[in-house]
C-alpha cells in the first residue's frame, strides 16, 4: 500500500481486523474481511463541497493520490455535518480513486462497509445500486469473479426495481465482463446481445462502442455460431 494512501486511512478510516457480513444485504454477501469506521471533524460543513470540487479537479488532471485526500476531506466534512447524501457520494468516488490506482482492498472497503452501508442507512435505493456497480468492477480488476458476479447481479436486480435502464444495462455488461474473463464466452455473448436489444429498444445509443469493444474480446468462432 501506498504511503498516501496510509496517511489518508489513517486520517478517515479504521480497519479493524475481522470478518464482517453487511447485514443490510438481502442475501448472503461473499466473505469480506475488515470493518471501516469513519471519524468526524468539527470543520465547517461548507469545506466539504470546497474538498469535493478540488478533488474532481485534482482527479481529472490525474493527481490521484491529491485527489484521495481530498475526496476523504470531503467524506469527513458531510459526515459531520450529516449530509449523507453527498456523504455517500464523496465516499464513492473516493473508493473509485483508489480503484484508479489499483488499491482494489481500499475501494473494496470504503465502499462495501462505509458507503453501502451509509446508503443503507438513508434508504438510497440509488446509492445503493451504484455500490453494487462499484463493487462488481472492483472485484472484476482484483480477479475476484465470484464476488463480482455477485454484486453485478445484485446492481442489476435494484435496477430493474427502480426502473433505471441505463443501470440495468450497465449491469448486464457487467455481467459479461466476469463471463468473458472465466472464458464462459457463449455466455458472455448472450449477455452482450440481451444488453444491445436492450439499449436498441430504449434508445440509449451511449452503449453501441462499450458493447461493440466488449464482443471484440470474443474470439470470432464462437460469434460465428451464433
Amino acid at each position: 500500500m501506498s504511503k498516501v494512501c496510509l496517511i489518508v486511512i489513517g486520517l478517515f478510516v479504521l480497519i479493524q481486523a475481522k470478518g464482517q457480513t453487511s447485514p443490510f444485504l438481502t442475501q448472503q454477501t461473499p466473505p469480506v474481511n475488515g470493518a471501516v469506521n469513519i471519524v468526524v471533524s468539527n470543520l465547517d460543513e461548507n469545506d466539504g463541497d470546497t474538498y469535493f470540487a478540488d478533488a474532481e479537479k485534482n482527479e481529472r488532471r490525474g493527481d490521484l493520490n491529491d485527489a484521495v485526500t481530498l475526496f476523504g476531506k470531503a467524506a469527513f466534512e458531510y459526515n459531520s455535518s450529516k449530509k449523507f447524501t453527498q456523504y455517500g457520494s464523496a465516499l464513492l468516488r473516493l473508493a473509485n480513486v483508489h480503484y484508479l490506482l489499483a488499491h482494489y482492498s481500499e475501494a473494496e472497503q470504503v465502499t462495501l462497509n462505509v458507503a453501502l452501508k451509509n446508503y443503507s442507512k438513508i434508504g438510497s435505493r440509488t446509492g445503493q445500486m451504484e455500490s453494487y456497480s462499484q463493487l462488481g468492477k472492483i472485484y472484476l480488476a482484483a480477479d475476484k469473479l465470484t464476488q463480482s458476479l455477485w454484486f453485478y447481479t445484485q446492481q442489476g436486480i435494484l435496477a430493474k426495481q427502480i426502473g433505471d435502464n441505463n443501470a440495468y444495462i450497465d449491469s448486464i455488461l457487467g455481467l459479461a465482463q466476469v463471463k468473458t474473463k472465466k472464458k464462459e464466452y457463449t455466455l458472455a455473448l448472450k449477455d452482450l446481445n440481451r444488453a444491445e436489444l436492450l439499449a436498441k429498444s430504449s434508445s440509449l445509443g451511449r452503449f453501441k462502442t462499450q458493447i461493440r469493444e466488449a464482443k471484440a474480446q470474443i474470439p470470432a468462432k464462437v460469434i460465428a455460431k451464433k
